[in-house]
C-alpha cells in the first residue's frame, strides 16, 4: 500500500475508497451537458459539507453516474449515498421543471445503487474506467 493514499485523522490512520453507481429512474436519458455540470457541482458541495471527498465522478450514457469517494470510516456508504441521491435529486427536479416530463412524482434517482470497496491497487483503474465514460451525447 502506497503511504500516500493514507489519511491521517485524529483516532485512526485510514485509506477507504469506494465505486458508486446509481442510475436516473426508468434509465431515463435526462442528464444532458447542462444538468451533469450542475450534478456535479452539487455533489462536490455535499461532499464537502458531509465530510467525504469526491476524487472522480463522471456520467455515463447521460441516465447514470460513477463515483469514486474516499471517507473517514466513521461515514457509512448508506449515509454518503442518501445524502448525494437525495439532495442532489431535490434540487435538481426544482432547478429543471422539464425533468418532469420524463420522470413522475418528483424523483429522479432509481431508489437503488451499486458500491464497490476499491483497493489501493485498483484506484488508477476505476479512476480510468470513471474519466472513460460515454456520454451518449
Amino acid at each position: 500500500m502506497s503511504k500516500t493514499n493514507l489519511i491521517h485523522a485524529r483516532t485512526c490512520v485510514y485509506n477507504v475508497n469506494y465505486h458508486i453507481v446509481w442510475s436516473v429512474k426508468y434509465r431515463r436519458k435526462v442528464l444532458n451537458s447542462t444538468i451533469e455540470k450542475r450534478l456535479k457541482e452539487i455533489l462536490l458541495d455535499v461532499a464537502k459539507e458531509k465530510g467525504f471527498t469526491i476524487v472522480e465522478m463522471e456520467v455515463g450514457e447521460m441516465d447514470h453516474i460513477h463515483l469514486f469517494v474516499t471517507s473517514h470510516p466513521k461515514l457509512s456508504i448508506s449515509y454518503i449515498v442518501k445524502m448525494m441521491k437525495g439532495i442532489s435529486g431535490r434540487l435538481l427536479m426544482k432547478e429543471y421543471p422539464t425533468l418532469n416530463e420524463k420522470l413522475w412524482k418528483g424523483e429522479l434517482w432509481n431508489p437503488s445503487y451499486y458500491v464497490e470497496t476499491i483497493g489501493s491497487v485498483s484506484e488508477e483503474n476505476i479512476k480510468r474506467y470513471i474519466q472513460n465514460q460515454e456520454k451518449g451525447e
